[in-house]
């Protein structure tokens, strides 16, 4: 197992990175370190925001030093405990072309008919990698390589909370509306972040989740459902 990096981000934080790749056993590192610090709870350090690859960590110089911060890093991670297990979702999401702009031009492009490509995007196995970009906005993993894809060239307006999309070997569910050079390939019903729900974030690094494809008419009923503050993704 190859030892972490430990890089300076300014004065005031520290990076431990696993590798340089997007992979499920370099962020189970990530995460198992984090649970670990979040654990320890080390006087001084102030926030851990975990990445695909890396930790960073932000830590008050004055309480804690570098030297102290690395050595604590480097025993937990030596210690090698396994992170607890994420939870696994069925998120259900419409393939419809209403919801789905781009599934039709997307699918053509890959020598793919429209049902061909949402079936394959709602057989694949998706992991949280980590949050960005927006409150809650995960970053997926797991796309098949037969749907891989640059981003657009150009970003378009604002698209819905619930847009689920591709783009650049990954996958995501906008969680705001947002513009996006993603390609929008179905709608969830689920609000993925609701401040009026504890938590706000309904996914968590390290969850697993499969999309469950759902006619419009289901869609429309979920929508509803969903609006008035009731989950309609569930734990398998």
């Amino acid at each position: 197992m190859t030892a972490p990096r430990f890089l300076d981000a300014g004065e005031a934080a520290l990076v431990v990175e696993f590798g340089d790749a997007v992979d499920p056993a370099i962020n189970d590192r990530v995460l198992a370190l984090d649970a670990a610090l979040v654990a320890q709870a080390p006087e001084g350090v102030l926030e851990l925001t975990p990445s695909y690859r890396s930790l960073l960590i932000q830590y008050d110089p004055l309480v804690i030093d570098r030297a102290t911060l690395v050595a604590l890093a480097e025993e937990a991670t030596e210690a090698g405990e396994a992170r607890a297990p994420g939870a696994s979702w069925v998120v259900p999401c419409c393939y419809d072309p209403a919801v789905a702009e781009d599934l039709g031009e997307f699918a053509a492009a890959r020598g793919l008919s429209p049902e061909k490509a949402a079936a394959l995007h709602a057989a694949a196995d998706w992991r949280v990698y980590c949050y960005g970009f927006a409150p809650g906005f995960a970053y997926l993993g797991g796309l098949p390589k037969a749907l891989a894809a640059p981003r657009r060239a150009t970003p378009r307006p604002p698209f819905p909370p619930g847009s689920v999309m591709v783009g650049g070997g990954l996958g995501a569910v906008a969680t705001v509306p947002m513009p996006t050079g993603w390609h929008v390939v179905g709608r969830t019903p689920e609000r993925l972040f609701a401040l009026d729900r504890d938590p706000a974030f309904l996914l968590s690094p390290g969850d697993a989740l499969r999309f469950e494809a759902i006619d419009a008419n289901a869609f429309r009923s979920l929508d509803t459902r969903a609006a008035a503050g009731e989950p309609v993704a569930r734990k398998s």
